[in-house]
């Protein structure tokens, strides 16, 4: 058995490539504290890759397919051959880099980070030093702040989980950010508890796809707004009720809920309050607001008028947390969540899909494979 490994001090340079013997590998390891995958395995390695870049924030024009070299592995990190990656519309505001004001974590003129995606799914192919859990060959799935849209990644062991078993790369890649933005908001911002009615506007997209799932695990009995044409969608992920809301406006039906997740805020939170409880909890998670500060004024507005009434009024920020992939992957595993894949587009096409995504109207998730 083979396994071929970059030198990495000689490959970048010279474009060299070694290939080893199995028991060469072992001798390799301690060396350089970097572990392999056999050529049996996974592709062998090489000094580039193809991956999707931007030199300057705009539209989906401003990105190019082109070849780049390789992601160096650190103490700590996992090298994944990409095999799927999933989009969501914070990757659509780091491209546009708007609001402005994420430029000041994102690069002030153009972006830091060239490559765009966070979201991915793969086969791991080298692990660094200081890593226990993860092994070459594994099949993992996560989330990356340096890019996934491209061949290969490095991502932070803490960032991934074994993909579960049940479900193909694609549909892995698709759940990692969406489903911890459902998991967090329900579980820990409004504790949603079995019995409690929830409602969750743009229950069609593709955080609102898992949150239905996620309120139904949590024993709720869940609303799911949407257009008629994903009605049906909806009612198959598990909503109780489905409501077409170019037919019907939630807040004037007189129905009460005790925790509303709104991912499209068409209506002022002033109008979502009529359809809460006394004591509901309102989440506002579109992200979208002015071209400056986007959301922060309707955020900060929403904490102070919290202060003012018994209802909870929560705009929150998801953060990537490895417990709760690890709790995510374990949903997928035991089937109470699937993901939705609304189109599957090819790393030439990121342009093409991550305008789809931007459009605001997906069906689940939006996935491109390398």
């Amino acid at each position: 058995m083979f396994a071929c490994v970059t030198s990495p001090h000689i490959g970048p340079r010279y474009g060299l490539r070694i290939v080893l013997s199995a028991p060469a590998v072992a001798a390799f390891r301690p060396m350089t504290g970097i572990r392999v995958a056999a050529h049996s395995q996974v592709m062998e390695t090489t000094t580039t890759m193809r991956a999707v870049i931007q030199r300057r924030y705009g539209t989906p024009t401003v990105l190019e397919t082109a070849d780049v070299e390789l992601p160096r592995l650190g103490r700590g990190g996992v090298r994944v051959r990409v095999r799927a990656a999933s989009l969501h519309p914070g990757d659509c505001f780091i491209m546009a880099g708007e609001p402005y004001v994420i430029r000041l974590a994102f690069g002030l003129r153009r972006p830091r980070q060239a490559i765009r995606g966070t979201d991915l799914a793969g086969v791991v192919t080298a692990v660094g030093e200081d890593v226990a859990s993860i092994e070459p060959g594994d099949e993992v799935f996560g989330w990356c702040s340096t890019g996934t849209l491209a061949e290969f990644a490095c991502v932070p062991a803490r960032n991934l989980a074994p993909a579960p078993a049940n479900l193909s790369l694609a549909d892995a890649a698709a759940a990692p950010t969406s489903g911890m933005t459902a998991l967090q908001a329900l579980r820990d911002v409004a504790r949603v508890s079995p019995g409690q009615k929830v409602l969750i506007v743009g229950a069609s997209g593709g955080v609102g796809s898992f949150a239905v799932q996620i309120a139904k695990a949590l024993g709720a009995e869940v609303t799911g707004v949407c257009s008629a044409r994903n009605t049906d969608l909806v009612a198959a992920l598990g909503a109780d009720h489905v409501v077409d809301y170019e037919r019907s406006d939630i807040t004037s039906t007189g129905a009460r809920y005790d925790v509303i997740l709104d991912n499209v805020e068409a209506q002022p939170i002033s109008v979502m309050r009529r359809a809460l409880t006394r004591t509901g909890t309102l989440i506002p998670n579109s992200g979208r607001g002015g071209r400056w500060l986007g959301p922060l004024v309707r955020i900060a507005r929403s904490r102070v008028l919290s202060a003012f009434t018994q209802q909870r009024l929560r705009p929150f920020t998801s953060v990537g947390n490895h417990e709760d992939l690890l709790t995510l992957a374990a949903l997928l595993s035991a089937g109470q969540v699937t993901p939705v894949i609304d189109r599957v587009y090819s790393l030439d096409d990121a342009a093409e899909a991550l305008h789809h995504v931007a459009t605001g109207h997906t069906r689940g998730k939006v996935v491109v494979t390398p």
